[in-house]
């Protein structure tokens, strides 16, 4: 019984490492647009695909970072600014991607334009702290797919939106927890949108890795900045220890972070050029065998966990 156990899973990995491995063919005569290409996941995305020979259209937010794409990769991509917080910028970006790919439409619309800060105890936070993160990693999303979908539906392509862990699980307050959970949702909605019309929508779900998102040096000036504004009353239930024990977590976190970003960006070309793309992709080890098996699990187990590594009040009643 055993043995015929072990001969079905083997059949089963061998049958799934076969359907991963088919690749789209005429990958050449593709169109993909991603946002948030100055950096980190959507820099290298761009560089990726491009050397495989797809028609990269890459949207950066300053001149700066599209310059440097530009330098680094081939004639076939063309970078634009755009800013996801603005219907303006996203109006633009539409029309100068659909003169990029007439009559094709757009094959790939990668959501990548995200930002993790400010990050603090909720209670430390204002509405324009929260506001800031949803505006770009949430809502932004929303936007630019509304305004892109009519060319991705034309071409009957891919939709990668650029999740995180942190959708399955909250480990922090502030606004990128909710923003992620709430892409999780928007994509789940779309995916089953768009099944009749040949548009396949896969999420991206990273662990900790080593960019802008998980800077320590960003997450320091942001939590002085933060503290500084609290009312004293606050401070003194917490602590000064509180935000130096949080401040020394996170520099101690970002020193574990995963720096191979091509385990995500991987991701996210399988999920264009795959011919059966998955429906979620878990990057990272921490992802795939800590974060996502305690996401199932029952809620007191997350929060003792969490609990130990979170730092102390001085006021606890």
């Amino acid at each position: 019984m055993w043995l015929y156990l072990a001969a079905l899973l083997g059949l089963y990995f061998l049958h799934r490492w076969h359907r991963d491995k088919q690749i789209l063919k005429n990958l050449t005569e593709k169109y993909v647009f991603i946002t948030g290409c100055d950096s980190g996941f959507g820099n290298l995305l761009a560089k990726q695909l491009d050397a495989k020979g797809l028609r990269v259209l890459a949207g950066c937010l300053t001149q700066q970072g599209a310059e440097k794409l530009k330098e680094a990769t081939s004639e076939r991509l063309q970078t634009t600014l755009v800013d996801v917080t603005s219907t303006e910028s996203l109006v633009k970006a539409a029309e100068w991607v659909k003169g990029h790919v007439g009559e094709k439409g757009l094959w790939g619309l990668v959501n990548n334009a995200g930002i993790s800060f400010p990050s603090a105890p909720n209670e430390w936070l204002t509405k324009e702290d929260f506001k800031k993160i949803l505006d770009i990693n949430l809502v932004g999303v929303f936007e630019v797919t509304v305004h892109m979908l009519p060319l991705v539906r034309k071409a009957k392509g891919r939709i990668a939106n650029v999740s995180s862990i942190m959708g399955r699980i909250s480990y922090f307050g502030g606004g990128y927890c909710p923003s992620k959970y709430g892409v999780e949702a928007f994509s789940d909605s779309l995916r089953r949108e768009m099944i009749d019309f040949g548009v396949k929508v896969c999420i991206i779900e990273p662990g900790f890795f080593r960019t802008n998102i998980t800077s320590d040096r960003i997450f320091l000036e942001q939590m002085n900045r933060i503290w500084e504004r609290l009312p004293k009353e606050t401070k003194q239930a917490y602590g000064e220890s509180y935000m130096h024990r949080m401040c020394k977590s996170a520099s101690e976190m970002q020193a574990t972070c995963n720096a191979n970003l091509s385990l995500v960006t991987n991701c996210m070309e399988h999920a264009l050029t795959a011919v059966h793309p998955h429906t979620r992709y878990s990057a990272g080890w921490d992802a795939k065998l800590f974060f996502l098996p305690i996401s199932y699990l029952p809620t007191w187990v997350p929060d003792s966990l969490f609990n130990l590594s979170y730092p102390k009040p001085e006021q606890k009643n």
